[in-house]
């Protein structure tokens, strides 16, 4: 009997055990409770915290942005002068009607005669146009008035073998005298289309047509006339080219009424993106060799930033009736849907669009934003879809602008690589030029958005283009 019992207790003791252990299983499958005394609020369960954003969030206001640009415009002043020197003896030369055979433009911390600064002239000319600041008209004004002078005086002193002599001191005008690349002549002939349409001289004239014929009819292309390079490898095609050639291009078609140029860029985009955009991800390759199977692909920021630009540029100024203009929108707003999915968390884009990994870059990011804002402000792309991310990229971007007016976070020049550490790695620096004009473009575009959309709120916690009609 009275092992019975100690058997029976045994049992009971385990049944007490398990249904124990059976209780604890099933709390912890069960949802955490929240339980609120009078003290607590229930509305921080439901949206009224404050989120900690990286990225300041609320859209940027017309005089924040013509801020940002003023303070990068001073920055630029100083860095980025129009100074001459003598060539042989580096001494300063301060009277343009003054000037030694061998003049020279200084080397000055960002250079005034590059394709970077084709884009920065741009760039002001369209911040003067949008904002009435007068001071962006004149800092392209006097620095290409410069430079039309220099290279007027260079042409008159050439070499007996009609070279431009060589300079111990300084930069010749070799570039803009006797171009012998895309990256010589394109962005440099655009910027002085733009300013000779918008009243800036006709001293422009000369270097503008040296500039178009070179592009036009000098520079090398494939047997189909796509406009290639024979560097890094033979017959190699560069993204980056598609801005080194299509505004330029489509300027002169501009200025001119001359169709050819129209045509001309409408092909080089086509074939480009026949080689080079990659339909299913919406995003184009760095770079394309003939007869290279098969083509890594690169999706780099900045060279996805040259080709938006290009096209935004061509649209602007290619007649409504031209027979291509319908396929180069549609490839701009595929590209344009890819870009804004391609956006990080804190609004900038990545060095590599596809991989979150590698660094937030500050160029291909003030490129996006100019060029999907100009979509929206052209009636391209629609406002309530591509808004919010023209927004917070904005917002992204004036983070990389220091209180100097320097523009950090940019890569440097890039040439062209087959694997995915060239890109990760290539370094960032301030007095990398390319980020600079696009921040012009970009917040003139953004001002000029700003202006034309009477609704823009912060609805829901999430910024909208257009008002709710109901609360509810």
């Amino acid at each position: 009997m009275e092992r019975l019992l100690q058997t029976n207790a045994i049992r009971s003791l385990c049944a007490l055990a398990m249904l124990a252990t059976a209780s604890a299983a099933l709390a912890q499958s069960q949802p955490t409770q929240i339980h609120t005394s009078p003290r607590v609020d229930p509305g921080v369960y439901s949206g009224r915290l404050t989120p900690n954003y990286p990225t300041p969030y609320q859209p940027a206001t017309t005089q924040s942005i013509e801020a940002t640009l003023q303070r990068v415009h001073a920055y630029l002043e100083q860095a980025a002068p129009l100074r001459v020197v003598n060539g042989a003896t580096g001494a300063e030369v301060s009277d343009l009607k003054k000037l030694p055979d061998l003049a020279a433009l200084d080397r000055t911390d960002l250079l005034i005669l590059t394709y970077e600064w084709g884009v920065t002239y741009s760039g002001m000319l369209l911040a003067a146009d949008v904002t009435g600041d007068t001071r962006y008209r004149k800092y392209t004004q006097e620095r290409l008035a410069g430079i039309a002078t220099l290279a007027a005086h260079a042409k008159k002193h050439l070499a007996a073998d009609g070279s431009v002599p060589a300079v111990a001191h300084g930069m010749s005008m070799r570039s803009i005298v006797k171009p012998r690349s895309l990256d010589d002549a394109g962005s440099m002939c655009a910027a002085m289309i733009k300013a000779n349409r918008a009243g800036l001289g006709n001293d422009l004239r000369p270097w503008i047509d040296n500039y178009v014929q070179f592009v036009s009819g000098t520079q090398f292309r494939l047997a189909d006339g796509t406009l290639a390079r024979n560097r890094p490898l033979p017959e190699s095609l560069w993204l980056d080219d598609l801005y080194m050639s299509v505004p330029c291009l489509a300027q002169a078609g501009k200025l001119t009424g001359d169709n050819r140029y129209f045509d001309d860029a409408v092909k080089q985009i086509l074939q480009f993106s026949e080689r080079m955009f990659v339909q299913e991800r919406g995003l184009f390759m760095h770079g394309w060799v003939q007869g290279m199977q098969p083509h890594p692909v690169f999706p780099w920021g900045r060279a996805n930033g040259w080709a938006t630009m290009a096209m935004v540029e061509l649209l602007e100024v290619l007649p409504e009736t031209h027979p291509g203009r319908a396929r180069i929108l549609e490839i701009y707003r595929t590209h344009a849907a890819a870009l804004a999915a391609a956006q990080g968390h804190a609004g900038l884009w990545h060095q590599l669009l596809d991989r979150r990994e590698s660094y937030e870059e500050t160029s291909a990011s003030a490129m996006f934003v100019y060029a999907l804002a100009r979509g929206i402000n052209r009636g391209w792309l629609d406002a309530r879809a591509f808004g919010p991310a023209v927004s917070l990229g904005w917002n992204a971007v004036t983070t990389k602008v220091n209180a100097k007016g320097q523009v950090e976070g940019t890569c440097v020049g890039t040439g062209m690589g087959w694997d995915p550490m060239f890109y990760m790695y290539r370094p960032v620096h301030v007095l990398a030029a390319h980020g600079y004009g696009p921040v012009f473009l970009a917040g003139a575009e953004m001002i000029a958005l700003l202006r034309a959309q009477a609704d823009v709120v912060v609805n829901d916690g999430g910024v909208h283009f257009g008002k709710a009609t109901s609360p509810h």
